[in-house]
């Protein structure tokens, strides 16, 4: 049998902590104690915030924690291509729309919607997807493309879901409520997902199941917090014909208020703790795992 082969996939669109550094700590530690593979992604489609100085970060923080990895690294940013194929073919297969709502318009929609009844959301909390574009007539999609309008790139997920039939995945790990074993998917709990814009023909939950079937992931481990995304990404890989990884999802690193730890509040950064004088053993107490 072929070793396993695990990713920490980090987006260099700000410093690592803590959250991450748990992540990547249990990626190498499995692949060691596996006799596996450790590979390290960049997931840098996003352009507009990601930037080069944070990923030569991503590099020195993993060293720093002790991490060692196969190169060359893949980065995202370098395979549009491929994912536009992809894009291509889900079209070609009438699975996919155009949506031309902005935000604004969306969050209107959505308002009108919740004044009649509470409208649904989405496992994150954000609204699902209240707009028309699924049912656009096809002239005025074709004037609202010709004009150069911005579109979002939306998967019809009632004719995705009606072509997969029915899909499970094998948790390793545990979900929120404790989950474990073979899961349910539940894609549709998402509604009509993005799968790529205008302007990026691409999307996280696109990407990263390209990427896990080319770079032979076999098994996902990452946070709790992306235990239900879990669903779309099984329902893209039956609508792609992907192998399926095993998954392992993990608890999450709290802050005192008891929410998970993000870049975009300014959660204490690997840097700061190194400069501060905080050793990789004393950062594998503070995530909860065993000294290497």
């Amino acid at each position: 049998m072929p070793p396993p082969v695990f990713r920490f996939a980090p987006s260099p669109n700000g410093f690592l902590h803590l959250g991450h550094a748990r992540s990547a700590l249990l990626n190498f530690d499995l692949a060691r104690q596996s006799g596996g593979r450790l590979l390290l992604r960049i997931e840098d489609i996003d352009t507009t915030r990601c930037r080069p100085e944070y990923e030569q970060a991503i590099y020195e923080d993993l060293a720093w924690l002790g991490l060692t990895w196969e190169e060359p690294v893949r980065r995202q940013s370098e395979h549009l291509a491929l994912y536009r194929e992809a894009v291509d073919r889900l079209m070609r297969e009438g699975l996919l729309y155009p949506a031309f709502e902005s935000r604004a318009e969306i969050a209107r929609l959505v308002d009108a919607k919740d004044r009649a009844g509470p409208w649904p959301r989405d496992p994150d909390g954000a609204p699902v997807y209240p707009g028309t574009g699924r049912h656009l007539a096809i002239d005025e999609r074709d004037r609202s493309l010709s004009s150069g309008a911005p579109y979002a790139l939306r998967l019809d997920m009632d004719a995705a879901a009606a072509r997969a039939g029915p899909l499970f995945w094998t948790e390793q790990g545990a979900g929120p409520g404790g989950e474990t074993g073979q899961v349910p998917a539940k894609p549709e709990q998402w509604g009509d997902v993005i799968l790529a814009r205008k302007d990026t023909p691409t999307s996280y939950h696109l990407s990263v199941v390209i990427d896990d079937a080319l770079q032979g992931i076999t098994d996902v481990v990452r946070g709790q917090d992306l235990f239900w995304a879990t669903g779309v990404h099984r329902l893209l890989q039956e609508l792609l014909g992907l192998p399926q990884p095993v998954y392992r999802h993990h608890g999450l690193v709290l802050d005192e208020a008891g929410q998970k730890l993000s870049k975009s509040t300014r959660s204490t950064a690997l840097r700061d703790l190194r400069a501060a004088g905080t050793t990789p053993a004393q950062v594998r107490r503070l995530v909860g795992i065993n000294p290497a």
